[in-house]
């Protein structure tokens, strides 16, 4: 096995950064802000993690690039890969992501190819083969992170009982240093036009820890951990409190078009400054 036959191409620098300003224009026009939950900040869990595990202590990942890391979500929305690639540039930066398609898919979306994805066939034991060998050469590139949506498919917010697929827990147990983190994310309106995009890391997993784990634990870690920080999530959305997140991008204000015209003439009118939104989150 070599690294050139079974890890795909870096993405070109000049490509990538230009997808990445349409990115931000782009998620800008569509959600009215994108942000995450400060109670699981990453860099404070692996600083915790080190220093509460002395003997098995690593780097974090943000640190050491020669470290493998992991990041796992629920896969709720098509906006899941776009949120993904903004999220780690955004946080995991220099980390280059990689993700894992299904191959069909990426037929329709060939410029995917471009930006770290690889075509998959998840439903043939030589597409599993594949994947493995994949993974285990990005994990000997310097300063990659795998993303991957264990659910397999699109499913509700709400849906726990999705199973994960089993090509997770066998990366992992496969690795004998890394770090594993969860990611809840939801959809969700307020008081705007546009929806949010908020998101929770749940609690990491430091391999060295999980060195006895078989592939029924780490499923069943891996599950459990998605699934509580989802439930996490979902409370904090339900108090529509934007005082525990962290904003990363601050998207469209107002509702735009005549409706807006309307509300400036009528301030302007009356002597009263402009405000765009409707409400005081995310400002």
């Amino acid at each position: 096995m070599t690294a050139d036959s079974d890890v795909i191409a870096k993405p070109a620098d000049w490509f990538q950064n230009g997808f990445h300003r349409f990115l931000h224009s782009y998620l800008r026009r569509n959600f009215h802000a994108i942000a995450f939950a400060r109670e699981t900040e990453l860099q404070t869990q692996f600083q915790s993690l080190a220093e509460a595990n002395p003997d098995d202590a690593q780097a974090s990942p943000l640190e050491d690039g020669s470290v493998p890391l992991i990041v796992y979500s629920n896969h709720a929305s098509w906006w899941d890969p776009l949120l993904a690639h903004f999220i780690n540039e955004r946080l995991l930066s220099p980390r280059q992501f990689y993700a894992p398609i299904d191959a069909e898919a990426l037929q329709q979306y060939k410029v995917f190819e471009k930006l770290g994805f690889f075509g998959v066939q998840s439903d043939s034991n030589r597409g599993a083969a594949q994947f493995l060998k994949t993974t285990a050469a990005l994990f000997r590139r310097e300063h990659s992170a795998l993303w991957v949506t264990p659910e397999g498919r699109f499913a509700d917010v709400r849906d726990h009982e999705a199973e994960l697929m089993p090509g997770l827990s066998h990366v992992c147990s496969k690795l004998d240093r890394g770090w594993v983190v969860p990611l809840a994310m939801e959809y969700v309106f307020w008081d705007e036009r546009l929806p949010l995009v908020l998101f929770r890391f749940g609690d990491a997993i430091a391999i060295p820890t999980a060195s006895d784990w078989d592939k029924q634990q780490w499923s069943e870690e891996l599950t459990e951990r998605l699934r509580f920080s989802q439930s996490r999530l979902a409370k904090l959305c339900i108090d529509r409190s934007s005082e525990p997140f962290e904003n990363l991008l601050r998207g469209k204000r107002g509702a735009s078009g005549m409706y807006d015209t309307a509300r400036r003439l009528k301030s302007w009118m009356t002597g009263r400054s402009f405000q765009a939104g409707h409400g005081d989150q995310f400002q």
